[in-house]
């Protein structure tokens, strides 16, 4: 069966006021300093052309979100107010960490697309495991709120398409150093949904402790310590491995942040490559199990760029790996 990576080179030109003609994936000049920055793009791609394996991995472009399906998660106001155009040169900031330029309406379709479209094949049958290479990310964004870098609930959409195509239960795991506050609180009400994510505890945006457990038990936060390292976290990660391999979910959606790698300038983490490789093949052993080895990786955060490189390639070879 078919393993796929989804990208497309637009996205590089979400977060860049120059015109598109200009834009390249060298930093944006002084006027546009983020961490979420267009060449966070071209580290990933590195890291999936890392080894002759990934890079011989099939590739697809993103294809755009259709706004109706958005909407079945986002307020219909809030979806026309993401995509309203962005004129070259300017910058639309909504808080301080999160804005749109000219190319953000369409990267953040993109970014959606792929998700979505990355839950169809894997339930439709035409491919086994997914990375869907893309930004902005998702996992922050709310139903009416953009936050954290975010627009769209990209994770929470993959999910609630496989549902819609035959899934009876849908593991969403979020390994992002920030809490997934955007996925829980689309997925709370679901009761086929089973929510787990790690955060650094105290990190922003503050949400994600313990007593947050979802409408139906259904969300399980993962609360970790500054300067915690790859085989304690590893070692937080378990019990809610093991209520997935009790769910026995008939697809695995991963939201892929690498900020909790040592490197990152974000956070406090000590987590490194082979943490995310670990974490991800015991996820992997998972699909195997329960989820005819069914998973949907969607990128996140990592905004040092070379351990984002890194992490991603460790990531892919295990997700990728015994298929």
């Amino acid at each position: 069966m078919t393993n796929l990576i989804f990208a497309h080179d637009d996205c590089r030109y979400h977060g860049d006021k120059r015109p598109r003609e200009a834009a390249d994936d060298t930093p944006p000049p002084a006027g546009y300093t983020h961490p979420e920055q267009p060449p966070r793009l071209r580290a990933v791609l590195d890291g999936l052309n890392a080894s002759p394996a990934l890079a011989a991995i099939e590739r697809k472009d993103a294809a755009e979100a259709d706004p109706a399906r958005l909407k079945t998660l986002h307020g219909s106001a809030y979806v026309d107010a993401m995509l309203r155009p962005v004129a070259e040169g300017e910058i639309d900031w909504f808080d301080a960490d999160t804005a749109r330029t000219a190319g953000s309406p369409r990267a953040a379709l993109l970014a959606a697309g792929g998700a979505i479209e990355a839950a169809e094949r894997v339930m439709n049958g035409a491919a086994n495991r997914v990375f869907v290479a893309a930004r902005p990310p998702g996992h922050h964004a709310e139903t009416n709120k953009a936050m954290g870098f975010c627009f769209f609930g990209n994770v929470a959409l993959a999910a609630e398409r496989a549902l819609e195509l035959g899934a009876s239960r849908v593991a969403v795991l979020d390994f992002d150093v920030h809490h997934g506050n955007g996925t829980q609180a689309l997925l709370w009400d679901n009761p086929d949904c089973l929510v787990v994510t790690s955060q650094q505890m105290p990190l922003w945006p503050g949400t994600g402790t313990v007593e947050e457990r979802g409408a139906h038990d259904n969300v399980i936060n993962i609360p970790i310590d500054p300067g915690t390292g790859s085989a304690a976290f590893i070692e937080a990660w378990q019990p809610a491995l093991d209520r997935v391999d009790q769910l026995q979910p008939d697809l695995i959606v991963i939201s892929a942040g690498f900020d909790a790698h040592a490197d990152d300038p974000l956070a406090q983490l000590m987590v490194d490559e082979e943490g995310f490789a670990d974490l991800t093949a015991r996820i992997v052993t998972l699909a195997q199990a329960h989820s005819s080895s069914r998973v949907v990786s969607v990128l996140e955060g990592g905004y040092d760029l070379p351990a984002l490189s890194r992490s991603v390639t460790a990531h892919a070879t295990a997700l990728f790996e015994g298929v």
